[in-house]
């Protein structure tokens, strides 16, 4: 058997696990994670002494959006709500813009 077999049939064996914790032991962990580099996962897996990934392999932003909200966003930036790949890309640039002014604000300077 391969190794991707052997790997996926070792995930297939895992069990995920949830833990209800406070909203602050849970920002307290997603901040860790960031300054990290991690997914929280794998800050879990650091904290309880685990073997866990150095570097997250795709660090991503996920949102799920319905039909209704590719048209909301069609709509917002002038384009047919059809071209998914083009709204991606502008709700892409507008989370960049977010963040640059997040950084800018939090040195205390205004854009």
């Amino acid at each position: 058997m391969n190794e991707r077999w052997q790997k996926e049939k070792q995930a297939i064996k895992a069990v995920q696990v949830a833990f209800d914790v406070s909203a602050e032991a849970q920002r307290v962990i997603k901040q860790a994670a960031l300054d990290n580099n991690l997914n929280p996962p794998d800050q879990i897996r650091k904290i309880l002494g685990l073997p866990y990934n150095k570097k997250p392999v795709r660090p991503r932003l996920t949102v799920s959006l319905k039909s209704e909200d590719f048209e909301i966003l069609a709509q917002k930036y002038g384009l047919n709500a059809s071209d998914q790949n083009a709204i991606r890309e502008r709700v892409a640039e507008e989370l960049l813009r977010y963040a640059g002014k997040g950084r800018s604000d939090e040195a205390g300077t205004t854009t």
